[in-house]
């Protein structure tokens, strides 16, 4: 890469002092302090999975199974889940002219965390022309910059109608086992509603955050207030709903809140305008940038043309990678920061005629410390009270903990009724029958909200999932010490099923459902090929999954390293990875667009290479 390369594309302005390194030092020094503080030696294993008076998280509160006979047909694809990653991969095959599709979901209804999350204030934190998938196909525009979770869900929905997806879909169904059977090469679904099927594909769409969990907080279940999860929302209890009403019932009580993640802050503000105290326990602060949020112009969005989604995606994809391109079509925080980086690079490069990977971390670093500067001076420019201020003050490298963008929440700790209970990175010390201690203090509860947020990661990789038992054996044994597959979407062994995911292949973790997209478009055309040549198996080649699984092994663990990271579950909660940890979680080594370039080109060559059809 040349210096006239790199020069492509705009600048940023920098102020001309950077950081001295005794500065630097300091700061990497209380980054690492800070992070420090929030380690736990059992890493993920802090959070536990409902059981007993919370197995109710497992259950759908929003909606009564339909009755109906089991169900024991055949069909051509069968999907697991209906989320995005189903909906989507659902119509990509519809579009390719297969019909006979059936989503599974053990959920009343389709949209996947947005049918669970219902939460007051939920709302996306990546923009919506590029958030929502199938825009231009459903004739869709997005109310505003960031929509609503209703409005995600509802677009859920519009989905499902638009590619007849309701038709065949099996909702409030929970799967106990897929197995294949090779006499009749075709895989039998046993499901808790008596159902017993056959289909000739299936695809794995459950999602990377499909069941919620719960911090591992001593005597959690002793409380005998209000107590529920995020994704299990009480308005029987707070008043209000989901589309915004006042929490009318929460005017007499003392609501407490733990978690302060993506969830949290969109739920303080709300919260905070119902409640008549509340309560929020922090171990570590978000890093909450401008939203600045807006309503879509219907007569700018009708000029739009033909395409104009597949551009956006791919816009936002390469800034948000370092990329170049003529302009920036999302502007939100993902490409600030990213593009900030890049035009380092760009300068750097210039300089000094050569790049190199110590270029590329020296403008990471002096990009990111500029970035958090910002964001604590924001900080205390938003909160009155200086110590709240100072508590609310993110200590360390932004892509360390998922990014947050709000307008409200950091204004909702300037109310009277607001209290940060700050635990100095160690949590809650314990629950009781009325209330929560942090620091030998007590705080008298009505009602405790759990923003703990979901497990992360592939579900077939736990052993918690229901079973897939391929030719010789189970997925959670063939990937005891990781995944291992082709393009993150076959496993040898495993004929004819396909995991629509992010692990293994693209990895964008900033646009989940772009990941959705580009999968669905290749289940699609590889079920196309199975079905116009007659074969009975598609199956990824032994030594060309070897070959993929060696090309992720190889990847680097970490650009930033953990070093300077607060735990959070983009780093394994700061616990070291493994090669299980590293297998179940890392991407193509070259990055989301040059993964997508190749997978494109891939299916449109026609050639499926690596994979055989029998």
């Amino acid at each position: 890469m040349s210096p006239a390369d790199l020069r492509r594309g705009s600048f940023h302005f920098f102020p001309k002092k950077a950081p001295t390194m005794t500065t630097r030092e300091e700061l990497q020094a209380k980054y690492r302090a800070e992070r420090d503080k929030r380690i736990r030696p059992e890493g993920a294993g802090q959070y536990i999975t409902p059981t007993g008076r919370f197995a109710e998280l497992f259950a759908d509160t929003y909606a009564e199974p339909v009755a109906r006979d089991a169900v024991t047909d055949d069909v051509e694809v069968a999907i697991v889940g209906a989320g995005f990653s189903g909906l989507v991969t659902g119509a990509r095959l519809k579009q390719a002219g297969i019909t006979d599709v059936r989503l599974i979901d053990r959920a009343g209804d389709v949209g996947g965390v947005w049918y669970w999350n219902r939460y007051p204030g939920a709302m996306c934190d990546t923009a919506a022309m590029v958030y929502l998938p199938l825009l231009e196909e459903t004739g869709t525009m997005p109310s505003a910059k960031y929509v609503p979770g209703y409005e995600i869900f509802a677009h859920a929905q519009k989905i499902a109608t638009t590619f007849s997806l309701y038709d065949n879909a099996l909702l409030s169904t929970g799967i106990n086992s897929i197995t294949w059977e090779e006499d009749s090469k075709r895989w039998r679904f046993l499901t808790d509603r008596g159902d017993n099927f056959t289909a000739k594909f299936i695809a794995l769409g459950t999602g990377p955050i499909a069941k919620p969990h719960l911090p591992g907080i001593s005597g959690l279940e002793e409380f005998q207030g209000e107590m529920f999860h995020t994704s299990r929302w009480n308005y029987n209890y707070t008043g209000g709903d989901r589309y915004g009403a006042p929490m009318t019932k929460l005017g007499d009580k003392k609501v407490g809140i733990i978690g302060t993640g993506a969830t949290g802050i969109q739920c303080v503000p709300p919260l905070a305008r119902s409640a008549g105290e509340l309560f929020v326990f922090q171990r570590t602060p978000s890093s909450i940038d401008v939203r600045n949020n807006h309503a879509i112009d219907p007569e700018w969005f009708a000029t739009l043309p033909s395409g104009w989604q597949n551009e956006w995606l791919m816009n936002f994809t390469t800034l948000q990678t370092g990329g170049f391109t003529n302009e920036d079509l999302v502007k939100d925080g993902w490409t600030d920061i990213s593009q900030r980086i890049r035009d380092r690079v760009v300068a750097l490069v210039t300089e000094r005629g050569e790049y190199t990977l110590e270029i590329q971390q020296e403008a990471y670093e002096a990009s990111d410390d500029e970035k958090m500067e910002e964001i604590r001076a924001r900080v205390e420019t938003i909160v009155k009270d200086r110590e709240t201020a100072e508590h609310l003050k993110p200590w360390y490298r932004q892509l360390c903990k998922r990014p947050c963008f709000h307008d409200e929440y950091l204004q909702a700790y300037n109310a009277p009724t607001v209290h940060l209970v700050d635990t100095d990175g160690q949590g809650v010390e314990r629950i009781d029958a009325t209330g929560a201690w942090v620091g030998g203090v007590h705080y008298d509860l009505d009602c405790l909200v759990l923003a703990s947020g979901f497990e992360v990661g592939n579900e077939h990789t736990k052993e918690s999932g229901f079973p897939i038992r391929g030719r010789d054996q189970l997925l959670t044994e063939r990937w005891a010490n990781g995944m291992e597959t082709l393009h993150g979407l076959h496993v040898n062994g495993f004929p004819n099923m396909f995991i629509i995911g992010i692990s293994q292949a693209a990895n964008l973790v900033s646009n989940i459902p772009h990941n959705f997209l580009e999968a669905g478009a290749t289940i699609a055309s590889i079920v196309r090929h199975a079905h116009d040549t007659g074969a009975s198996i598609t199956e990824a080649d032994p030594e060309a999954q070897a070959e993929w699984v060696a090309l992720i092994e190889s990847a680097g663990r970490s650009f930033f390293g953990n070093t300077e990271c607060t735990p959070g579950y983009y780093n394994n909660e700061g616990k070291a990875m493994g090669r299980k940890e590293h297998m179940n979680s890392a991407g193509y080594p070259e990055g989301a667009v040059a993964y997508f370039t190749m997978m494109q080109q891939w299916r449109e060559s026609g050639e499926f290479e690596g994979i055989l059809f029998a």
